[in-house]
Parts: structure tokens; sequence; C-alpha cells
């Protein structure tokens, strides 16, 4: 994989969290913070995940330390919790800009934040595993607004590819 692949699947996983925000924009209240019992309790708590962990990856990719895992709790509203993604995706945006083909092999060390061993993976691999780590739970999302009679917005990789197109059959 190359550094303009890295960059057009952030591009993918901006597109896909983007749009889960945009759809959580007129859900009640009651239903964002709702318990549907899934990994993390309400659809707030899973996307506080989301923006937690791209935090965390970041840090770790420049070489930062002492950014701890965000909680429902930490952020009260899904407009404070949209700002801090938008800030968090503008300055990913800026590192992966920087990024260049040679970078993805360079190792770094991980340790996981709850704790435990830590490990060394390639650049690459982390970046790989944010995005991966970020479809996953946008599709808990997917299923959590399911469960609240909404209609999900569609966030694959092949309606963003469909989405960028202007190639229709």
């Amino acid at each position: 994989m190359k550094a303009d692949e890295v960059r057009e699947l952030f591009s993918y996983n901006t597109w896909a969290t983007r749009r889960i925000f945009d759809a959580l924009g007129t859900l009640p209240a009651a239903d964002y913070m709702r318990d549907l019992k899934s990994s993390f309790a309400s659809i707030h708590a899973t996307l506080a995940h989301i923006v937690g962990a791209d935090r965390i990856w970041l840090a770790r990719w420049r070489g930062e330390s002492g950014v701890g895992m965000l909680k429902g709790e930490d952020v009260p509203s899904l407009a404070e919790l949209r700002k801090l993604w938008e800030q968090v995706e503008a300055e990913r945006t800026q590192f992966l800009a920087g990024l260049e083909d040679g970078d993805l092999t360079r190792e770094i060390v991980v340790k996981p934040s709850g704790g435990g061993q830590q490990y060394i993976h390639r650049l690459l691999e982390t970046l790989q595993h944010a995005v991966d780590h970020s479809s996953y739970h946008r599709g808990q999302i997917v299923t959590m607004l399911r469960q609240v009679n909404v209609k999900p917005p569609a966030t694959g990789l092949i309606g963003f590819y469909r989405e960028r197109s202007s190639k229709v059959a």
C-alpha cells in the first residue's frame, strides 16, 4: 500500500463518519442517549469511543503520549462531540498530507489503553486498523439506529466510490 492509498482510505473514513454525524443531527436526544445494550451502551457512547480512538491513534502516530480514551460522559452533546471530531479530523488530515511511502514501514511502539504489554507495529498496520475500528463501530451505530426506527445512512466503501464516480452503467 502506498501513502496516496492510505489517504484515500481515510477520505472514505471521513466521509462515512460525517454521514453518521449528519444522520444523528435530527435524532431525538432520548434515542441518542438511550441504553441500547451494545458494546457501548448508547449511540453517543459508541460515537465518543470512535472519536476517542481516532484521537489516541493520531497521538501515537505523532509520537505523543498521555492521551486517554474518551468516554461518552466526557462530552455531553452531539454538537460538542462533532466539534471535537472535526478538530481531530483536521489534525489527522494534516498528518496524512505529510505521509510518504517510506513512512509506512516505520515501526511504532503501542501500549494498549487498557494496559498490558507493549507491541511493535508498522505504521501502516495501525493506519489500517484505525479505519477498520471506525468501520466496525459505525456498523454498531447503524444497527442502533435501526433499533430506534431510524433509517441509517449507507457508510460502505463501495458507496463512497460510487458517490465519487461519475460513471454509471
